[in-house]
């Protein structure tokens, strides 16, 4: 545990050096507070409660930016040191390659956990700043959000890890990890939605839905954000494909840290494998 913690400071150090934590923060709280404000103006006569307004939008942004942010950060997080040679001079030290690896894992998600609590918990200030009451439904479902969106952060973190110990060259590993962030955040969704729309209903069950959702983290974390709560599932786009695919909280949330472990350990085998 102990070269655990020396490596995962260490990446913090580079982050911190490198400007990572300050550009991470600063970008996710600048699109809070725009979604915070733009997005809750017109609920105060419509018997809207304005955090999950904030809830939805934020949920959105997230899909979209921090899967992205966390392939950024660890794509070329084993690669990258290979090439510079640090690696080598790293592993010289009595630490083991696991240690390495979840060190640098648990210090780049420290950094995205940080920059997401300050960047949105900014946008829930803000809004209080307003005079806006807040009720504890609310702040549970906002915690909640959060929490997932770390979550959902640390899945592309190990995904971007097990890039990084598979591939040879950085701008390998830069191109793939841009790839996996359109499949997952573009392109799977756009093509279930057609098949969907073309099957209609005739051969796809609520099962196999199930499991077409389960099978890329975004679904299941927006899922999991939208559906989760009476009064922030009303403003749901997916609350009709929620109400057939009968998924708990509990599964999605399941669902979510098995994304997380699989990549991981992947990662962890194949750098454990991997010639210096």
């Amino acid at each position: 545990m102990r070269n655990i913690l020396i490596v995962a400071r260490k990446e913090i150090q580079e982050g911190l050096r490198n400007r990572w934590v300050l550009a991470t923060t600063l970008l996710l709280a600048a699109l809070a507070l725009s979604l915070t404000f733009l997005g809750s103006a017109p609920t105060g006569n419509v018997g809207v409660r304005a955090l999950d307004v904030v809830i939805v939008s934020l949920s959105s942004l997230t899909i979209f930016l921090l899967p992205l942010i966390a392939l950024l950060i660890s794509h070329d997080a084993i690669v990258g040191e290979m090439e510079r040679g640090t690696m080598l001079l790293l592993l010289s030290y009595p630490v083991a390659r696991w240690q390495v690896l979840i060190g640098k894992f648990v210090g780049h998600l420290s950094i995205l956990a940080f920059a997401t609590l300050l960047g949105y918990g900014a946008a829930a200030g803000a809004l209080m700043a307003t005079g806006v009451t807040i009720d504890l439904e609310s702040w549970i479902a906002f915690a909640s959000m959060i929490a997932s969106s770390v979550l959902l952060g640390s899945i592309f973190l190990a995904v971007g890890y097990l890039v990084s110990s598979l591939v040879r060259e950085r701008g390998t590993a830069g191109g793939i990890a841009i790839g996996i962030w359109l499949v997952f955040v573009l392109i799977y969704d756009m093509a279930l939605l057609g098949l969907l729309v073309v099957d209609q209903g005739q051969t796809i069950s609520g099962g196999v839905l199930n499991g077409l959702l389960l099978f890329n983290p975004t679904d299941a974390y927006r899922l999991f954000n939208l559906t989760g709560f009476a009064n922030i599932s009303s403003f749901s786009g997916m609350a009709g494909v929620a109400q057939n695919a009968t998924l708990t909280s509990p599964t999605l949330l399941t669902a979510l840290f098995v994304w997380v472990v699989i990549p991981l350990s992947l990662a962890t085998f194949a750098f454990s494998r991997r010639e210096l």
